[in-house]
């Protein structure tokens, strides 16, 4: 079986080391695994797959940026399966595929948005076991159509640190999806601590998801879905910015984090970090970083899921081409044309549209070639 080894250590691995398997589970726990999915293993697809090609050359992408949610969990949260957005965001399997096929998507990283930051510990704890399962279940019947996300109950770091655990051990998982903050708690939270340190040494991707800015709900009411289209971007925004001046980058230099929506509102206007404590200084609160604020920006990961050309252009100016990454928001209806988007943007040579398309999320997922 073809392995990727990704930094961590520990529990029947090697010191240092995770084993990934193409999110393949173990035979025994594969076939468990597969037992819950509902549509066969061989149910195809009717559309045929679009082909991208780059320089002559087949190219594999690879969705950062995709959602589904599992019914069983919801109703533990006493949420319904038709109040969540998004067609067929409660489906993985043949209609999934096709739209995939469509676009020009090869493989989906999927992720759930999490709902369950103030549920009790008993109930998130289910919550998070039935849909970590799923999850795994989903990519041990396609292999070669989905990684997901793991899911977390991140309001207690502890029961967080061994669901992540056991997702990426022993469900083959590749990191985990995470909101803006925990129940109105900043993720540079010290309470954290403890969770960030974990996902650095495991070496996975953290994927930031935000849930809108629930303190501004009042001021997002009206016409334009403000709650969304300002709410989430501001939400990731206030992560990333937390993140960077209180330090915890700083002292989790090995973090992998990615972040939905071209990283928010941050990379449009980011050198006003580096000069916000120049003008006032009475509001340094002593935390003394290592580099620019704007510097961070160049150390995380982003999707590409900022509409225009020109916002594309200018993303990749500020965090490099490098660091950019397919997102869909599959399947809200958000950008069906990912793919075009990175073909058709100008200016960038080849083999940064080749990374973008699928290279740099395959590395951060542990995706064999």
């Amino acid at each position: 079986m073809d392995k990727k080894r990704i930094g961590g250590d520990a529990h029947g691995c090697a010191p240092g080391e995770i084993e990934f398997t193409a999110c393949e589970l173990a035979d025994a726990a594969r076939a468990q695994a597969q037992a819950q999915v509902q549509q066969p293993p061989q149910a195809q697809a009717a559309t045929r797959r679009r082909e991208v090609v780059v320089a002559g050359k087949r190219v594999r992408t690879i969705d950062v940026h995709a959602h589904c949610v599992i019914p069983e969990a919801l109703k533990l949260l006493g949420l319904k399966l038709e109040d969540q957005r998004g067609p067929g965001i409660g489906e993985v399997g043949a209609r999934r595929l096709a739209e995939m096929d469509e676009q020009g998507i090869d493989m989906e990283a999927i992720s759930i948005n999490p709902q369950w930051y103030r549920a009790g510990r008993d109930v998130a704890e289910q919550v998070v076991k039935i849909q970590n399962e799923k999850l795994a279940a989903f990519c041990a019947t396609w292999p070669d159509r989905f990684v997901a996300f793991a899911s977390v109950a991140l309001q207690f770091p502890d029961l967080a640190i061994q669901q992540l655990e056991h997702a990426v051990k022993k469900q083959g998982l590749r990191g985990a999806a995470v909101g803006a903050s925990v129940a109105g708690v900043e993720f540079s939270d010290p309470k954290f601590h403890p969770f960030w340190a974990r996902a650095q040494d495991l070496g996975v991707l953290i994927f930031i998801h935000p849930q809108s800015t629930p303190d501004l709900k009042s001021r997002l009411k009206g016409n334009g879905w403000l709650e969304n289209t300002i709410g989430n971007p501001l939400d990731t925004t206030l992560a990333l910015s937390h993140l960077i001046f209180e330090g915890t980058l700083d002292r989790f230099p090995g973090l992998k984090i990615c972040s939905a929506h071209g990283g928010g509102f941050l990379p449009s206007y980011a050198p006003r970090s580096d000069n916000c404590l120049r003008v006032a200084p009475e509001m340094d609160a002593g935390v003394k970083l290592k580099k620019k604020p704007t510097e961070y920006l160049r150390d995380m990961y982003y999707d590409t899921l900022v509409f225009t050309s020109e916002a594309l252009r200018h993303l990749a100016a500020e965090v490099g081409s490098d660091r950019l990454v397919i997102g869909t928001d599959h399947p809200i209806p958000w950008q069906s044309q990912s793919v075009d988007h990175i073909l058709n943007a100008p200016g960038f040579t080849d083999e940064e549209r080749i990374a973008m398309l699928g290279g740099t999320a395959a590395k951060l997922l542990g995706i064999k070639p």
